[in-house]
């Protein structure tokens, strides 16, 4: 658990300052998705974010700053509980701002966090553990960490029903169509998909252990390490291949949970011997004896109001823990019931009760490349005239481009760029094409002086073939005029 509390600190550092590299465009009322797109686009979502409330990039700033603080307590386990609710709430408030930013990995986090509210995080490896008297718990079991568990089986349990129902999956094609698509593949990937017979292999081998994905909890001691270990292989082979953004990092944050302690002892005893250990548990308890003799030396010290007004916090801050500690395992049990409830809807075993898309469970659910990968590539063209007559990509801020396939990162700055743009394809959302166009306008208008007086954005369609040419398709997005925004 105090492995699986610092990656998360780490996940939701990382996480901010690549996010915060396009705060303006993402999250400012300049960027791609202004607060008047968000509300119409997503009218119930938009509710739920702090960030909504001001449009200003410096009010944004401040925001990332406080979660980053947030994130950083969590990571050293300082007031771990409240850093840990603090970093919730602050997480579901970016997600509500711009949802069409999202993917699986997001999801998984703000789902890791939420049970992560439940759970003793601060007991080992933290500022925290070092003001407690007493020794930490060897082991924790509790309808938290069950419910945690479930968490990550259940995800790889309903990707699996999916993909069940698709022909490339089952047939062995499926990992090969991903890699073709140049809008995902990094490092190694475009090599990779040159062994059709060795990417076969794998989709077998990524469906079989999705299938049984139930023995990460049913399998104990190194029977269960060597089986989280093949998903760790399998998420740093996605890591090294696709571009998913913290997808696979997040994962890997996932499995840590499912390590038994035998794992755990076992790195221990090699990375330090008795006579350190023992060493260092006698430093540890005499900096705790040290700590409490001066604690007690200053409360002996301290006036009897001031003790007394002490005594009434603890008394108090008690009191709340009792009553928490006593609603919790409801509250629990009460999430961990949705949680079920929206997967099985998910995957058809129950009627949904909404048909709205934004709200129903079957459009917001572990896909990851199912029932079907897509088949298709795509990028952007965005050509525009300025006022001298020059033609422009207003874009990529350079020359037009044609229907050539660009290079793979000159297709889209990066994985959330990808997730937003693709998504905006959709039908349905003709608000956010056109809350792109006009942001296209104010970019480049803002930091050029030959003005862009208006511009068409296209969706540019490559299917995948693998025994022939893959011709390409444009498809007109929007056309907006600078000056007026129509």
């Amino acid at each position: 658990m105090a492995a699986f509390r610092v990656s998360l600190g780490l996940l939701l550092v990382v996480d901010l300052l690549l996010r915060s590299r396009n705060l303006a465009a993402f999250y400012t009322d300049a960027g791609v998705l202004p607060r008047a797109a968000l509300s119409e686009q997503y009218p119930t979502l938009s509710r739920f974010s702090i960030h909504a409330l001001s449009g200003d990039a410096w009010f944004q700033a401040l925001l990332f700053v406080l979660a980053g603080a947030c994130a950083l307590s969590l990571l050293v386990g300082y007031r771990t509980r409240i850093a840990t609710l603090s970093s919730f709430v602050l997480l579901t408030s970016l997600y509500a701002r711009n949802p069409g930013v999202l993917n699986g990995g997001d999801s998984l986090l703000w789902r890791l966090l939420l049970w992560s509210l439940f759970l003793p995080l601060e007991e080992r490896w933290s500022l925290d553990a070092l003001r407690r008297d007493g020794a930490p718990r060897r082991r924790v079991a509790s309808l938290a960490s069950a419910a945690l568990l479930l968490q990550v089986v259940v995800m790889y349990t309903v990707n699996a029903a999916f993909k069940l129902r698709s022909d490339l999956w089952v047939g062995g094609d499926a990992v090969r169509y991903v890699l073709s698509l140049q809008q995902f593949t990094v490092l190694i990937g475009d090599s990779l998909a040159e062994f059709p017979t060795l990417l076969h292999a794998v989709d077998t081998a990524w469906m079989g252990m999705v299938l049984s994905s139930v023995f990460l909890i049913l399998l104990r001691d190194r029977l269960r390490t060597a089986f989280v270990s093949l998903f760790v292989g399998m998420h740093l082979g996605m890591l090294l291949t696709l571009r998913l953004g913290l997808f696979p990092l997040v994962t890997l944050t996932a499995l840590l949970v499912f390590l038994p302690a035998s794992a755990w002892d076992r790195l221990v005893a090699r990375l330090s011997n008795p006579v350190e250990r023992s060493a260092r548990r006698v430093g540890i308890d005499a900096a705790l004896d040290g700590c409490r003799s001066r604690a007690q030396s200053s409360s002996a010290e301290s006036s009897s109001f001031g003790a007394s007004s002490l005594a009434s916090l603890a008394s108090a801050a008690a009191a709340g823990r009792r009553y928490a500690g006593r609603v919790a395992p409801a509250v629990v049990a009460a999430l961990l019931a949705v949680m079920l409830v929206w997967n099985a809807i998910a995957v058809g075993l129950v009627a949904a009760p909404v048909t709205d898309s934004r709200l129903s469970p079957t459009d917001h659910t572990w896909t990851m490349f199912a029932p079907n990968p897509p088949t298709v590539d795509g990028w952007y063209a965005a050509p525009g005239t300025l006022e001298s007559g020059e033609r422009v990509d207003a874009f990529r801020e350079s020359s037009v481009v044609g229907d050539e396939r660009p290079a793979t990162l000159a297709m889209y700055p990066s994985a959330r760029w990808r997730k937003y743009l693709v998504g905006a394809v959709s039908p349905g959302h003709e608000t956010l094409q056109a809350a792109f166009g006009d942001y296209l306008c104010r970019r480049w208008n803002g930091s050029h002086e030959d003005a862009l007086t208006n511009v068409t954005v296209y969706y540019v369609e490559q299917p995948t073939r693998f025994d022939g040419p893959e011709p390409t398709r444009r498809v007109e997005l929007v056309h907006r005029t600078c000056s007026t925004g129509e």
